[in-house]
């Protein structure tokens, strides 16, 4: 059986990974195995998410109808019911249905009446409270197909610390990152020396490792100095995986989607208002487009800054109101840009001056001419390859460079 959660909670607290590990525990006591836990990041463009638009699946053993009961017992108990936007739903399936709708709703957008429909051919068990919103999730989470697979270590505070302040130690958070990256990554930002794996916000997630195999996050979170925690839980994820990017040369751009796109770099680095930076990519379909480094990405700006037309580069992101935000960028090729300076007279060694508008270069003192200027190249640090935002800026299902580009 797989059960997929969705929806159940709100800015002002409970998380559906929470609900999960709850509900895990529960068919435990009942002599129902879990075999695996999975956390699927969808779309990070929809703007219906909390956070970060999980949705949570179980791999199980039993009798459907009791678990599927119990699922909706646990939901009913602990999902944020009184805000608006939250509308849970919840899902049991008797094998995966096809994992189209799970990219679906990873790269794009679902609708409810197309997660029914999934539902219904499956014959599958499901119940959508309120708007039942949340059976997009839920189903996307029972079609989840994972062939590249990361892995969390996710820890949840005790009931009676929800909502006060975290107790986690920065510096066993600093000496995991020194002892298990990058087998693990995103604990802590080293470059801006934050720490990124504790949330701020008034969930039950105490912190969260993650990592390329349950044994790499395990020994991470070992070395973690914290409060006492209440549940701990080992997912299997898609977060790191870039598996939210379509190709820009085989659709055309539009709000909501995540795209890798290549081209040439069009125009200077514009800085603007709050120390965003923007700069022109031309595409081989003759479109240019905006693309984006806000100011959260902090010193990574500089690598677009430092960024010359007809640098030929490939980036990744999401595009949102007409701009393409940067995950990743790689810089295929520089340009060779250089100053001009009008040419120096091989007669006299004086340096000539304009003749006129496409008239080119004259020597004053001894008349001579030349057409073409002296092209004085640029001394650039910028080096190709690929770059990254730094972890506080990452999200979710962006591919860390120590995983590959």
């Amino acid at each position: 059986m797989l059960v997929g959660l969705d929806d159940t909670d709100s800015p002002g607290g409970m998380c559906t990974t929470y609900i999960g590990v709850v509900l895990a525990g529960r068919l435990k006591e009942y002599h129902i195995p879990v075999h695996e836990a999975r956390l699927l990041r969808l779309n990070p463009n929809v703007i219906y998410k909390t956070r970060g638009n999980a949705a949570v699946c179980l791999d199980v053993t039993g009798d459907r109808e009791k678990i599927f009961r119990t699922a909706c017992e646990v939901v009913e108990k602990y999902a944020c019911f009184d805000h608006d936007n939250t509308n849970p739903g919840v899902v049991v399936a008797d094998s995966p249905p096809s994992p189209r709708f799970y990219r679906q709703a990873v790269q794009g957008f679902c609708t409810i009446d197309e997660a029914k429909d999934v539902l219904e051919e499956a014959g599958a068990l499901y119940r959508g409270y309120k708007n039942e919103r949340g059976l997009i999730g839920a189903t996307a989470a029972v079609c989840s197909e994972i062939p590249d697979r990361t892995y969390e270590f996710l820890t949840y505070r005790k009931p009676e610390a929800f909502g006060t302040p975290r107790n986690v130690s920065r510096e066993s958070l600093f000496l995991a990152e020194r002892e298990t990256c990058p087998h693990t990554w995103d604990s802590v930002d080293t470059t801006n020396d934050v720490v990124v794996c504790v949330p701020h916000t008034p969930d039950p997630v105490l912190f969260g490792i993650r990592g390329e195999s349950p044994s790499w996050v395990s020994k991470a979170r070992g070395l973690v100095v914290s409060e006492p925690t209440g549940f701990e839980q080992v997912f299997v994820t898609n977060q790191g995986t870039d598996s939210h990017l379509l190709d820009a040369s085989e659709v055309a751009l539009a709000d909501g989607f995540s795209y890798r796109l290549q081209g040439t770099v069009s125009s200077v680095a514009r800085t603007g208002k709050g120390g965003h930076v923007c700069i022109g990519i031309g595409t081989d379909t003759g479109a240019e487009v905006d693309c984006m480094a806000f100011e959260p990405t902090k010193g990574f700006r500089n690598i677009v800054r430092a960024l010359l037309p007809g640098d030929v580069v490939e980036v990744t992101g999401s595009f949102k109101n007409g701009s393409l935000n940067i995950e990743k960028i790689h810089i295929c090729s520089l340009s060779g840009a250089g100053t001009t300076k009008p040419p120096v007279c091989g007669a006299c060694g004086k340096r000539m001056t304009s003749a006129g508008r496409e008239k080119g270069y004259k020597c004053r003192q001894c008349g001579a001419r030349a057409r073409e200027p002296e092209v004085i190249p640029i001394k650039r640090e910028l080096k190709t390859g690929w770059y990254e935002v730094p972890p506080i800026a990452r999200r979710h299902l962006a591919k860390p460079l120590c995983r590959g580009p």
